[in-house]
């Protein structure tokens, strides 16, 4: 699942180097953009969603809505996802030995050429808490290059967190696929694993997140889930 919004000068970077022998389908979800994005991902024989909803979240759900296989992958087109290490995300995932694989920007020596001061921060000090309060063992927690079993999906609840309460519902910056599921999986004791992964600076394009709203929002939904979200059902070991 690749979503994006005014991201066609990363596409045409990033686009042409996916090994499309790896995937059944590939899904792009685009959340209105003006730039010729659709145009070029329909030339590049991609599946087209043009979103309904607002934002990122409302993307990865959509598209999740036609996902029949038992594995996904979520990806970003912008220039910050590796193409090159989609081959051993998914053979890791193809092992059926992991529910969640993330590919982590600051394990073992990667590091993201995205982040500025205040990013890099905020990713450091939101892992910390999600790890003292989760019992997690993450190194990203919002990393969005990752690889799921469809399965883990649905367990975790990540396609429809709008339905779980008002909060959910009514702010959906609060709906991060990524947040909840590095949550959840250690909540529901999933297996989890993280393999490192560098974060190239994006191709073009504008970061649509406004770092100050995205930081409550995920100090918020930090809270909610710990608050919260209490399963009835774990895996064991």
């Amino acid at each position: 699942m690749l979503p994006a919004l005014n991201e066609v000068e990363g596409m045409r970077a990033v686009v042409p180097r996916i090994d499309r022998g790896l995937f059944a389908r590939i899904l792009y979800v685009d959340g209105g953009s003006t730039d010729g994005s659709v145009e070029y991902a329909r030339e590049q024989g991609l599946e087209v969603i043009v979103q309904s909803g607002r934002g990122l979240p409302n993307a990865l759900d959509e598209a999740f809505a036609l996902v029949t296989t038992e594995l996904v992958v979520t990806f970003s087109p912008d220039g910050n996802c590796i193409p090159e290490l989609l081959p051993a995300l998914c053979r890791m995932l193809e092992a059926g030995d992991h529910d969640l694989i993330v590919v982590s920007r600051y394990l073992q020596g990667a590091r993201s050429l995205d982040d500025d001061i205040m990013t890099g921060f905020g990713n450091w000090l939101f892992t910390r808490l999600a790890n003292l309060l989760f019992g997690a063992r993450c190194t990203d927690l919002l990393g969005m290059f990752r690889g799921y079993r469809s399965e883990a999906i649905r367990t975790m609840n990540l396609h429809r967190l709008p339905l779980e309460n008002r909060f959910r519902r009514d702010y959906w910056r609060l709906n991060s696929w990524e947040l909840a599921g590095s949550l959840r999986a250690a909540r529901l004791r999933l297996r989890y694993a993280e393999i490192p992964g560098d974060e190239p600076a994006r191709v073009g394009g504008d970061r649509k997140m406004s770092v100050i709203r995205n930081g409550f929002a995920t100090v918020g939904s930090i809270l909610l889930d710990f608050l919260l979200f209490w399963p009835t059902t774990r895996r064991n070991g």
